[in-house]
């Protein structure tokens, strides 16, 4: 897979949720903090404020969406002076993979769209953690029309479902996540305010480095031959990828080859020769001392009993 896609691959767990929400002239709605999870809104009719534990209340309008990657509580009113009710939770009500809801209102003002995912803490991407808690992506004519045309039939399939809406709705939540992500690094960039992983992914030296590392973690890598990929020397390749990715490219490679073995084990039955192999190792041995060293337990301990995170 190419970086992005590995990185949301990575951390995304469980399915995906989202409801149409249909809200009256004067309403105000707190979401509690969720850890583990990333949520969105999309304003499909009307207008809102997104209003954080701190900071300044945000106005959103048709056609904007507002993402909060960390699972951060939040209110959402159609005025920053709106009474805030609080959550409504029922034990017993399952969980559904869209919905739609009415809040007594035969014409509802604002319409929004929203959802959630549930991420995989253990495999918490530092790309992902450099998001700011709360991401507002506003409607600009022209911009965004992959995150637009994913939002337009997201909103129909759950206005309306029809026969496989199921898939069609799971698949394009995935979609939105990832577009929404795309979005926000082309905002970033265009506003010269790139760091980060956002500066590594728009570079296309060390870009290249990273699809390199993600597509074939198992390739015995060093950095003078991912410097190679990158068309830079290996001092300053090495000196560019440290800046932008927070650690040198062979502790990047290590750490990610691990994670990727965390997710072998926890999602499949492969053996641990098999899975050694997959990332690199050339003994069971050698990646099993390698994997307690990252995760504090053996790999057999850890497809029983758990996915602490890994050390950074």
């Amino acid at each position: 897979m190419d970086v992005l896609s590995d990185v949301v691959a990575s951390m995304r767990a469980g399915v995906p949720r989202s409801a149409r929400v249909e809200w009256p002239a004067r309403w105000g709605q707190r979401f509690p903090s969720a850890p583990g999870s990333a949520g969105f809104h999309v304003v499909l009719q009307g207008s809102c404020w997104a209003i954080p534990p701190e900071g300044e209340p945000i106005a959103a309008g048709t056609g904007d969406v507002l993402f909060f990657p960390h699972g951060h509580g939040y209110a959402l009113a159609d005025s920053p002076t709106s009474p805030i009710a609080e959550p409504y939770c029922d034990p017993d009500t399952p969980a559904e993979l869209f919905a739609s809801a009415s809040l007594e209102s035969a014409r509802p003002v604002t319409v929004t769209l929203c959802g959630g995912y549930r991420l995989n803490s253990s495999q918490a991407h530092p790309l992902l953690r450099e998001l700011p808690a709360m991401i507002h992506l506003p409607a600009e004519l022209g911009h965004d029309t992959e995150l637009r045309a994913a939002v337009e039939l997201l909103g129909k399939e759950i206005g309306g479902p029809r026969p496989g809406a199921d898939l069609v709705v799971s698949a394009l939540l995935d979609m939105l996540l990832l577009y929404i992500l795309r979005a926000w690094f082309d905002v970033s960039m265009e506003h010269c305010e790139a760091g980060g992983w956002t500066a590594a992914l728009a570079d296309p030296a060390i870009s290249a480095a990273l699809d390199a590392i993600h597509r074939d973690p198992a390739h015995p890598w060093t950095v003078e031959s991912l410097g190679r990929r990158a068309g830079l020397s290996r001092a300053a390749f090495s000196r560019r990828f440290t800046q932008y990715v927070g650690q040198p490219p062979l502790a990047y490679l290590t750490w990610w080859r691990l994670g990727t073995a965390a997710r072998m084990l926890r999602d499949s039955d492969a053996a641990l020769s098999e899975i050694a192999g997959a990332i690199g190792y050339g003994s069971e041995f050698a990646f099993a001392n390698a994997f307690k060293r990252q995760y504090a337990m053996a790999p057999g301990r850890y497809r029983r009993h758990g996915c602490p995170a890994p050390r950074p």
